[in-house]
Order: C-alpha cells, then structure tokens, then sequence
C-alpha cells in the first residue's frame, strides 16, 4: 500500500499548491479528487466556500470530520528539487505540512465498510494565511461531530494534544512631520514614540506560561531628513490559554501616547487547542495502538495554531498531528519518512473504525 500512496503524495506535491495562487488550488483539489475516484469507492468532490476550493468526501453532515489542508506556504519553484527521495526520506514543497497527511487519511478510509455515511474528509486550500474563508465551515462541522480528527504532521511521531492559541495585531502611530535639521521640536517622532510601545509590548511576555509577545516587522519614516509622522508595528502572540490571550489583547488594545496618535488594530485569531479538548480522543488512540501491538504513540503541546484550534472552539473533541512522521514544517528541510506511512495508515484506519461503532 505505501508504494502506491507514495506516489500519489509524489503527485500532490508537485502539483505545487501555494496559498495565494487560487488557480493553483483549484487544481490541487481537482487532482486530490481524481485520486480519490482511484483510491475510493465512492468519489470526493469539489465544492466552493466563500470563493475557495474545498476538497469533500463522504457524509454532508459527518460525525467524524477527518479535517487537512492542501495549501503550502511555498511559492511556486522555491523549493527545489520540488520532488526528492534519498533512502528512507522524500522532500518536497508541503510533504510534511500536510500533504502525507492527507494521502494517510485517504488510503485509511479504504475498505472502512459504510464510512461515508458517518465520516468526512475535508481540505481546505488557505489555512497558512489563517484560514479566513473556511473558519466558519470548521467550525459549523465541529459543533455537530463527535470527534474531529486533524492531519497536520506529527512530532516527533508524537501527536498534538496542545496547541497555542494565536493574536495579531498592528500598532499604528501617527505623529507630526517636521525637518530633522531645522525644526525637529515643532514635529513629532513616531519612531521615538512607537519604540516606546515596543518596550511596553515586549513586556507583556509570560515565559513561565509559554506567552510570547513577539514584536515583529516595523515600518517608520519617509526620508532620512524628515521626523517620522508615521510609523507601524505589527506584534504575533501566541500563548497556551485562553485567558492569557485576553489579558495581552487587553493590554495591547490600552496602549497610548502622551504625544501622539495610536492605532491599534488585530485580535486574537485562533483561541489555543487545550488538553481538555483533546484527552478523551488520545486515550482512545494509545487503546487501538496498543491492540495493534504499536509502542506508544505519546503526545505533544506545540506552539503553532492549526484549524483544530477553531473546532476545539466550536466544542468539539478534537486530536491532532494525526498526519506524517517527518520534519520541517515551511523549511527547506521539508521531509517525511517513508517507513511510518504504512504504519499510520493502519491505526487511522482501526481508529477511525473505533470511533464509528
């Protein structure tokens, strides 16, 4: 089975798929339902949300939502070879986030007798920019399932009961432009007052909890012999609790000047994936792993966000890094191990078949 799903990852992935290509989305939706008509009894479909190809199979109203995205964070031909097995590895632009994933979710659905009256697999085409078109799908699937069931890679063979919720924002501050020589008392300095914020920003961290308030790119200034009127900051936070995230979207949102105008603008955009919402489906998954006669698969708190953050949300039970064994999400070491796609197939496939008794 391995062989043949790697060459349908093989496919996927030169079918080079970045976020903000739409025509290039569209047509990886349309060859991962071409695949499906192969590997499946039943095909997928296409269907649009909000502008934006979606890849569906199975039950329109499903009980478990298989949930991956075949959108990469990776321009067209800047990951080169865009294709490469070296003995156990393969790399590519979106092998390991999430490619695999989705090919592993596929082949486990094969031969899972009355599956598609139950079950969903889903591919959204622009969770790397946030997942702004399909956030209300997600999160309309998550509120009637009993499980939903992320493919993004795994760690360290480990999958994700823990994940970071995410906030961005933009500072903007706006001052008053004057000649830096002659009369830079008469202007004021949106650099000077926007570096003050930074400090205030910086602040707000709370490593003892995992926070980081990270500010990130600044733009400030026109030319080299004018005071700044305008300057911008834009800040990534991220942090394990939701609480945490309420109380630096707090202090961001009071932040001011004494001298000058401040904007802020942004919010928290995906609450945190919390073990609450994850306990219950992994303990279920070490129970099939172990009847398989598997080693533990172990699980993870990660920092990065995925679209099982909006399901758990939603109230969902949700577990995630069900997809590939590898490493480099969005690095040029992109890869995944050949080996563990057999593996992984066969416990998605008895686990989904647990959850569906």
């Amino acid at each position: 089975m391995s062989a043949t799903a790697i060459k349908d990852i093989r496919r996927l992935v030169e079918c080079q798929s970045p976020t903000e290509d739409l025509a290039a989305c569209v047509k990886v939706v349309e060859l991962a339902v071409e695949i499906s008509a192969q590997v499946l009894d039943i095909p997928a479909k296409l269907v649009t949300e909000n502008g934006r190809p979606v890849f569906w199979w199975g039950a329109e109203k499903p009980k478990i939502v298989l949930l991956c995205h075949l959108d990469t964070v990776w321009p067209h031909n800047s990951f080169t070879p865009t294709w490469q097995v070296d003995g156990d590895n393969a790399k590519g632009p979106g092998i390991f986030d999430m490619k695999t994933g989705f090919i592993q979710a596929m082949y486990a659905l094969k031969g899972i007798s009355g599956a598609q009256s139950k079950v969903a697999l889903i591919a959204t085409t622009d969770e790397e920019t946030g997942s702004a078109t399909s956030k209300g799908l997600i999160e309309r699937l998550a509120k009637d399932a009993d499980a939903v069931l992320v493919f993004e890679s795994a760690i360290d063979g480990k999958v994700k009961t823990g994940r970071k919720g995410t906030a961005m924002y933009q500072i903007a501050v706006t001052g008053k432009a004057a000649h830096a020589g002659l009369e830079p008392e008469k202007g004021i300095n949106a650099t000077t007052e926007l570096a003050k914020l930074v400090l205030q920003i910086s602040e707000l961290a709370n490593p003892a909890l995992g926070t980081t308030v990270v500010p990130t790119v600044m733009q400030a200034g026109t030319t080299t012999n004018t005071v700044p009127a305008e300057a911008k900051l834009d800040i990534d936070i991220r942090s394990f609790t939701m609480a945490e995230l309420q109380r630096v979207d707090t202090a961001i949102k009071s932040l001011s000047s004494t001298v000058a105008k401040v904007d802020v603008t942004g919010g928290i955009n995906r609450p945190p994936l919390e073990l609450a919402s994850t306990k219950e489906l992994y303990e279920k998954l070490e129970v099939v792993a172990k009847r398989l006669g598997m080693p533990e698969i172990g699980h993870a708190s990660v920092g990065g966000a995925s679209d099982g953050n909006f399901a758990a949300a939603a109230g969902a039970k949700v577990l995630d890094g069900l997809g590939a064994v590898g490493v480099g999400a969005h690095a040029p070491t992109e890869s995944i191990l050949i080996s563990a796609i057999e593996p992984r197939i066969k416990l998605i496939s008895a686990f989904i078949t647990e959850l569906i008794k």
